[in-house]
């Protein structure tokens, strides 16, 4: 046994050499990068050509320092619809098998309650928010939710440590209580789980980002990095800014919606979005500008002025964040992914006769007020052409400008600056992202011990970092389908099939890398191509539980129908019923007669 100087000799170096390995530890935890905060940004229904970094004439000044410090997405792709997309981005699960094959408001009422019709989130998904606060992230929301209201289905239930959000599909951006259509019986806010005390007037956007900012101050002292999602009002309907941002865009559209889709395409050239020969096919449902009074041509400026003013403040109250963010230390540290949940909003519901009584109820539609509290406006179709350009179709249909949105990543550690990523992606490739750059396994068909269905994206942090310059395989195929309209993806050739009134039911083939415009129909050129992909597609629906629409199916007497049973029979009784069904038939009638003089 050794003597007491031996063993005071030998505990001293066991000592010495646990402070040395405790140090290398030490040096070695400080050598790796610290976990990236991550901050999700979620527009509403802005058209490919929206941001100023993708070709559009609108001020999108912090959306565009970030597309240049990071990289751009030209071919990215989301539902045409925004229930659906926020479900796939949320869980990076097919909206098919995570619930929300169709929003509420279009949902067929024999679709309602089929495994992949609930119109919320099922209990068979698991969200990012959850895997991130699992891993030590502290997580936030605010803004649009639209996955669902029940308890099991709010952000507190979903991941998120601290949340304020609105459970609808919209509503008015000045005042929080205020229905935007007759589709609800009230505006539902939820701040953690619970109703809402929500002030009386506000703006959304800058309401939105107030939250945000509060709640990353408020976790600040856990010494634990943040994942933020803000989903943003702007630009769904109605159309709404503070003055100041109006006023910028006044004159600016004299030109009308022709001049503007063709100066947005040629921009996307010059910017090297899309290829320099694209061509650019015309829309039935776009006027004709020279046929309108001069009268008419100023009303239908203003709309787009004030479209344009609430993107601008958007993206001014962007910059608020990131000034924030780099005030208190936090912006070198922080990923920034910037999407929008489908393309731009054609729908006029001034153009149905129950939309127009109940707007003419609620709302100004006074030249003077349009953008302002009180007053509600739309762009319609003939600017939703614009705000895609150069694509094909708009909302709810799944032509390129339905479901090509502009997506930017900045802030990865290691990433070139201003790439373009021209391959095709998908919404469901941005959970397993954020997951690689937070270093948080993705998971299979199991988490915590309940059956889950397995994320189907790809990370895009290989194409980030520059080593790799595709996500997917070229022959892998991408299935959608949304409200009886439906499309695949393989490599650079789409499949696709609309209903009508923007459609004509039958299959066409594009090459979307080169025709991003879907003008040129491939079908009888690539038959073995067509017909593959055909069966590509019918496996798609098979394997995710797509249903055929009914019979007769219509998107816009379905969104009558359904505001009959959920709003209108709770409120006034099942005796109403028939006579609201022949108001709502009438509005329809002539709603199909003004389409088909438009044609």
């Amino acid at each position: 046994m050794p003597g007491p100087g031996k063993r005071t000799g030998l505990l001293l170096a066991s000592l010495a050499a646990w402070l040395l390995a405790l140090a290398a530890c030490d040096g070695a935890l400080a050598a790796s990068p610290a976990r990236p905060n991550i901050v999700l940004l979620l527009a509403d229904d802005w058209g490919f050509s929206d941001v100023g970094a993708f070709g559009s004439e609108i001020a999108t000044p912090h959306l565009d320092e970030l597309a240049h410090r990071g990289m751009r997405f030209s071919n990215f792709h989301v539902s045409a619809s925004c229930s659906p997309t926020r479900a796939m981005l949320l869980t990076g699960v097919d909206n098919h098998l995570n619930g929300v094959g169709n929003m509420r408001e279009t949902i067929p009422r024999a679709h309602a309650g089929r495994p992949g019709y609930l119109s919320v989130l099922n209990t068979r998904v698991v969200t990012v928010a959850t895997l991130l606060r699992d891993s030590g992230y502290r997580t936030y929301a605010a803004g649009k939710w639209h996955v669902g209201k029940e308890p099991h289905n709010l952000p507190d239930q979903r991941g998120f440590e601290r949340s304020l959000v609105q459970g609808d599909s919209g509503s008015d951006n000045w005042q929080s209580a205020k229905r935007y259509l007759d589709l609800n019986d009230r505006v539902d806010w939820f701040e953690d789980g619970k109703p809402a005390v929500m002030p009386a007037d506000y703006y959304s956007s800058s309401f939105f980002i107030d939250k945000t900012i509060e709640y990353i101050g408020a976790g600040a002292r856990q010494d634990k990095p943040f994942f933020a999602y803000v989903a943003f009002q702007a630009n769904h309907i109605p159309l709404q800014a503070p003055r100041a941002f109006i006023d910028k865009y006044k004159g600016r559209y004299q030109a009308g919606w022709s001049a503007l889709r063709q100066a947005r395409r040629d921009k996307a050239i010059a910017l090297g979005l899309i290829p320099p020969d694209t061509p650019m096919a015309s829309m039935a449902s776009t006027e004709a500008w020279t046929a309108l009074s001069e009268a008419d041509k100023a009303y239908q400026a203003r709309r787009m002025e004030v479209y344009a003013a609430m993107a601008d403040a958007m993206d001014d109250q962007v910059g608020r964040l990131v000034a924030h963010l780099k005030r208190i230390g936090e912006y070198e540290n922080t990923v920034f992914v910037y999407l929008s949940d489908n393309g731009a909003e054609a729908s006029d519901p001034y153009a149905m006769l129950a939309g127009r009584l109940w707007l003419d109820w609620q709302y100004s539609r006074e030249f003077d007020r349009l953008g302002a509290k009180g007053a509600y406006t739309v762009i319609g179709p003939s600017w939703a052409s614009a705000a895609v350009s150069p694509l094909s179709t708009y909302k709810f249909y799944l032509g390129e400008g339905g479901i090509r949105v502009p997506l930017i990543v900045a802030g990865v550690p290691g990433m070139p600056a201003g790439k373009i990523h021209h391959g095709f992606t998908h919404v469901n490739d941005v959970l397993p992202t954020l997951l690689e750059l937070a270093g948080v396994p993705r998971p299979g068909t199991a988490y915590q011990g309940q059956r889950i269905e397995a994320p189907s994206g790809a990370s895009l942090l290989a194409v980030l970092k520059g080593e790799s310059s595709q996500v997917h395989p070229p022959q892998r195929p991408f299935g959608f389908e949304l409200s009886g309209n439906q499309a695949l993806f393989k490599g650079d050739l789409k499949l696709i099939r609309n209903i009508p009134p923007v459609g004509d039911g039958q299959w066409h083939l594009y090459d979307i890398r080169r025709d991003p415009g879907e003008t040129h129909d491939l079908r009888l050129k690539l038959p073995e191509e067509f017909r593959a992909m055909q069966a590509d597609y019918a496996e798609y629906a098979r394997s995710h539980g797509v249903l055929p629409m009914p019979d007769g199916y219509d998107p816009v007497q379905q969104v009558l129908i359904n505001s009959l049973v959920n709003v209108y029979v709770p409120r006034f009784g099942p005796a109403a019923l028939a006579l609201l069904a022949g108001l709502s038939a009438l509005a329809l009638l002539l709603y199909r007669r003004r389409r088909l003089r438009r044609r």
